[in-house]
């Protein structure tokens, strides 16, 4: 009986050892199903109380910021060391999380819109002859930033992304929705447009830069011009294959550009390669050197004879993945825009697959789930929920990527 005690005592010690290390896996999957996030995100405690938001310019105010509020914004985030998040929509969900995450950890966002994601927001089914449809959706989502941006109490940037030379139909159809709006409401309807003739001679890209600067400026929106290209490929654009000094721009190229673009008068931003590429990569396979962004600077600085440490006003491209070490450097060295279009892809895709995974003995048939066979799961297959679930992950990882970029409360 001895015996036969410790062996039913030992196997109640086993059982007992499986069902904790059972409840352990079960929350830690149940953590992995509500969150896909590399850490927490300091939310208790944010104050608009710290020195950048004590100094925000009174021009800068909730809702969509354009003109001399975006110059001021900018010039801000470069005096305070801090950058703003840029994420590429295509729907009003991806646009309600960016600015959802705004709101929640206070601090500015640029939603801004590539050729494909305006065609998408428009519908693929729209006629797009001539960049019809590639217009009509990013002015619509526009349109719909304009009319809820101040009710979540944020500055919000809009803006366009890359558009390389073949593209320009597009970038004047955006134009031509500026000069509408701006007639009417005496501002423009996006706060800036990207040009990225990175692919053309030096020269081509500044001329061609400067004759758009000039239309943009006569109605107060700022130009984003590329030197350099991003590796990777986003959107239709494939750089995978490009010439790895071409991923790493010259201070004698930026100076080129600034001389030329200062002298129109109108408002700038300079997206410099220094290693960026699209997507995530495995580490080592990219090669960051922010540095060159920091030389950059001195260069001009000496070349200007100004006590401006900073006179460039750098965009950081293919932010996704990288670390925080380069990113903070590249912001100490004026960088005030870092796009992150993969990691916010990949959040809001995990959102789904987290929603589906939870209740996906709820989401096989109208009716019947495990609490019976004719219960029905209307609310489980209702759109909103996996997309709100998708909102909330992307929301968050813009929490994560706002604490890197130095923003979080910084809005008043």
């Amino acid at each position: 009986r001895p015996q036969v005690h410790a062996v039913r005592t030992s196997l109640a010690s086993t059982m007992f050892r499986v069902l904790l290390a059972t409840l352990a896996l079960a929350s830690a999957a149940d953590a992995m199903h509500t969150s896909a996030y590399r850490r927490p995100v300091r939310t208790s405690g944010i104050q608009a109380s710290t020195k950048a938001a004590q100094s925000m310019p009174k021009t800068v105010k909730a809702g969509v910021v354009t003109g001399q509020a975006l110059v001021d914004l900018l010039q801000h985030a470069k005096e305070n060391e801090y950058a703003i998040p840029s994420v590429n929509c295509v729907s009003s969900s991806s646009i309600n999380a960016c600015m959802e995450a705004a709101k929640k950890y206070q601090g500015p966002m640029i939603v801004q819109f590539s050729r494909g994601g305006g065609q998408f927001f428009a519908g693929k089914a729209a006629d797009n002859e001539n960049d019809a449809a590639c217009v009509a959706g990013c002015v619509a989502g526009a349109k719909m930033v304009h009319e809820t941006a101040k009710l979540y109490g944020v500055p919000i940037i809009l803006h366009t992304d890359h558009c390389s030379k073949a593209w320009l139909p597009w970038f004047d159809g955006l134009l031509a929705a500026n000069e509408a709006h701006f007639a009417k409401e005496g501002k423009p309807l996006f706060s800036s447009h990207m040009l990225d003739l990175s692919e053309e001679s030096l020269e081509d890209n500044i001329a061609i830069c400067k004759e758009y600067l000039e239309k943009m400026k006569k109605m107060d929106i700022l130009l984003e011009m590329e030197l350099g290209v991003t590796g990777g490929e986003e959107d239709g654009v494939d750089n995978s294959g490009v010439d790895s000094s071409l991923l790493y721009t010259q201070p004698e190229e930026v100076w080129e550009v600034y001389k030329a673009l200062d002298a129109v008068g109108g408002a700038f931003t300079v997206a410099a390669a220094f290693g960026n590429v699209h997507g995530v990569y495995a580490p080592g396979n990219v090669e960051l050197r922010p540095q060159i962004l920091h030389d950059t600077q001195k260069y001009i600085k000496e070349k200007l004879g100004t006590d401006n440490d900073k006179p460039v006003s750098f965009v950081f491209h293919g932010g996704s993945g990288s670390n925080r070490e380069d990113i903070q450097y590249a912001i100490k060295a004026g960088v005030v825009k870092m796009n992150i279009d993969t990691d916010t892809q990949w959040s809001y895709w995990n959102g789904i697959r987290s929603y589906e995974k939870e209740f996906h003995d709820y989401l096989q048939s109208n009716l019947g789930n495990p609490e019976g066979p004719t219960k029905p799961n209307k609310k489980y297959y209702d759109p909103r929920m996996p997309l709100r679930r998708a909102e909330e992950f992307t929301a968050k990882r813009l929490g994560e990527a706002m604490e890197d970029l130095n923003s979080v409360g910084v809005c008043p």
